[in-house]
């Protein structure tokens, strides 16, 4: 069973709204995500929610009732809500029906296991949260091992962030570290480290991804720093056949990865 909750100043709504700070979110440990399909996806690859906001119309759609029972089942609570909270919540003006609240999971380095997949990304303070949203959903629809965050780099559990990722935040380790931290375990890679500079002379078709192959991609307007573009075997570009001279982050990354993934 749901409790009812319809004001904006109860707790538990006032600490889901506040996930949308960076700053709660590092405190919490926790992060937002929206729609039924997300949560329920969500629940079947191990993440129970700590809550879930519903309105009152979906309270008993199978679906939702299954959500629920894992929450409970695990310490988290259901809350039925009006749509003028989920709208606050989500700050958004047509809210999705359900909204949950999950624990952050980030993976160490050091259980990474580059043999477990082909492919693996990472990727040098990025900035933008779609951009890695949708970099994180393009790496899990190729069967990517995961996601490296390497130095200053934007939440990828920020409510835009994981809106972008349609629910692949689940699906995929996500790990962070330091510049220094990342260049120490990258020492010990297996297979090829692939970056991608403006001003390399390689075409990427032409490149040796020799399995696992780790993908480096650099930030947004500054590329890939010379201390990480060094670390690489070999840096690599995409041509650029018309007017424009560069490709937004998250077109390179999935451009990168399918070029890298095994025939």
């Amino acid at each position: 069973m749901s409790r009812v909750v319809s004001s904006l100043t109860n707790e538990t709504v006032k600490a889901a709204r506040a996930l949308h700070l960076r700053k709660a979110r590092e405190e919490s440990g926790r992060f937002l995500a929206e729609g039924l399909k997300i949560v329920a996806e969500a629940v079947e690859l191990g993440f129970p929610p700590r809550i879930v906001m519903h309105t009152a119309e979906m309270a008993k759609h199978p679906v939702l009732l299954r959500v629920v029972a894992a929450a409970q089942a695990h310490g988290g609570e259901a809350v039925e809500v009006t749509r003028e909270v989920l709208e606050k919540v989500s700050k958004r003006d047509n809210p999705q029906t359900v909204v949950a609240v999950f624990e952050q999971r980030f993976a160490a380095l050091e259980a990474l296991r580059p043999e477990a997949a082909a492919t693996w990304v990472a990727l040098e303070a990025v900035r933008d949260p779609g951009n890695l949203g949708t970099i994180i959903r393009t790496a899990d629809a190729a069967g990517c091992g995961g996601v490296i965050l390497v130095g200053d780099c934007v939440d990828p559990y920020s409510v835009e962030g994981v809106r972008a990722t349609m629910g692949s935040i689940f699906a995929l380790s996500i790990a962070r570290a330091d510049r220094s931290e990342f260049l120490a375990w990258r020492r010990r890679w297996p297979g090829a480290v692939v970056g991608t500079r403006l001003q390399a002379t390689v075409d990427h078709r032409s490149a040796e991804y020799r399995r696992p192959t780790l993908l480096l991609m650099g930030n947004e307007q500054a590329g890939l720093t010379q201390e990480l573009a060094a670390a690489c075997d070999v840096n690599v570009k995409i041509p650029m056949r018309g007017r424009a001279d560069s490709l937004n982050l998250a077109v390179a990354t999935g451009i990168m990865i399918y070029a890298a993934l095994p025939e």
